[in-house]
């Protein structure tokens, strides 16, 4: 019988590497691989140490991107123009929040300015009010008032200060949000596809799993807290006039923009108007009627129930005690990104929890064994 044909080492690699194991890999092959992870991990770290001061941005452009996709779907057949209709998508949001910003920052200006010129008089009228409590009658307060008015004063003037000085990294900040939001509107198809050709077809349950459930915690978180804040907002503002309140408006908007940070919510505002009118107002009444509402509904109902419950909901992937524990330790974790990073980890360890467990994905081996299904 005729020997059979030796085999073209071309051919003998390529059958070997359609199924290769740890033992078949030559030495050469084993030193690339660990010479490419190793770049790989080196560039990926100093990439995310570039990025680490605008990732909150990029996130930001992404999510705002796609919400607004509806609308740059809308503009794009009356424009005739991707440009035109994603720099108008953007135009409709930036404009207004540009004005409410340059509002809230000239108005602010105005009362740190008046604030720094009559700290006397705010001086005595604080120690008054610090008279008329029980057992502090006869108290002697009137210095450590009037430097703690001091010490306040200076504040609001190193916030704007702070607030200038800091323009350069808003504006780097910025430019990171609008050309992501720019690039994600107009090209989110194709990223997606980029994405998806990526994934081996082995991986397309978990892949698929993970998509789906990243899907649904983001658009349940973004959606639940944007809209818990603005009812917050909303009745920051409805007691701030109810009860003839300067800078109703202003307060307003600041409680909906501290309410994203961790520890800080909308109770740094509430709680401060409060003393307002205990000590400038002398209503005792409104004061406390300022604080039940904003502790028991805002802070209480609104923060704690309402928000997950509502993300839950939307989400369609945690339940209110999963969703729960996302909202509240992903923010005390990771700051002002963990209002998306505590959902997103707490939805992906889910959808690898489900791919594992699920019939389909995997299966027990001849041997008895726990093998992936293929």
């Amino acid at each position: 019988m005729a020997e059979p044909l030796p085999m073209p080492s071309d051919r003998r690699r390529v059958e070997r590497r359609t199924d290769p194991t740890l033992a078949e890999l030559t030495l050469p092959e084993l030193r690339r691989m660990m010479v490419t992870t190793i770049l790989f991990v080196i560039v990926l770290l100093l990439f995310i140490w570039m990025v680490r001061t605008v990732i909150i941005a990029g996130i930001l452009g992404i999510i705002v991107a796609m919400y607004m996709r509806p609308v740059y779907r809308w503009l794009l057949p009356r424009v005739s123009s991707p440009i035109a209709a994603a720099a108008l998508t953007l135009t409709l949001l930036i404009v207004p929040l540009f004005a409410l910003t340059g509002y809230s920052y000239s108005e602010i200006a105005d009362r740190a300015g008046y604030v720094n010129q009559h700290q006397d008089e705010i001086a005595k009228r604080i120690d008054a009010a610090v008279h008329r409590l029980p057992f502090m009658e006869s108290s002697n307060t009137t210095a450590s008032i009037k430097q703690a008015v001091i010490v306040a004063s200076n504040y609001g003037t190193d916030i704007l200060s702070s607030l200038r000085s800091a323009l350069k990294t808003l504006a780097i900040a910025a430019t990171i949000f609008i050309f992501t939001a720019y690039y994600v509107l107009v090209d989110a198809e194709q990223i997606m596809t980029y994405i998806r050709a990526r994934v081996p077809p082995r991986y397309g349950e978990l892949s698929r799993a993970l998509e789906s459930n990243v899907r649904g915690v983001l658009y349940g978180a973004i959606y639940s807290t944007f809209l818990t804040q603005a009812i917050k907002s909303l009745i920051i503002l409805a007691m701030n006039l109810a009860f003839d309140v300067p800078l109703a408006a202003v307060l307003a908007i600041l409680s909906f923009i501290v309410g994203f940070f961790p520890i800080v919510g909308s109770w740094s505002i509430y709680v401060p108007v409060a003393a307002w009118l205990m000590v400038f107002r002398d209503a005792p009444g409104q004061a406390i009627a300022m604080l039940a509402i904003g502790f028991f509904v805002n802070t209480i109902y609104i923060s704690t129930f309402l928000r997950p419950k509502i993300a839950a909901e939307r989400s369609r992937v945690l339940n209110f005690y999963w969703m729960l524990v996302a909202l509240v330790t992903g923010v005390y974790t990771f700051g002002l990104v963990g209002v998306l990073l505590g959902p997103m980890l707490i939805g992906l360890l889910k959808a690898i929890l489900d791919t594992i467990m699920s019939a389909p994905a995997w299966q027990w081996s001849d041997h008895g064994e726990l093998a992936e299904g293929r």
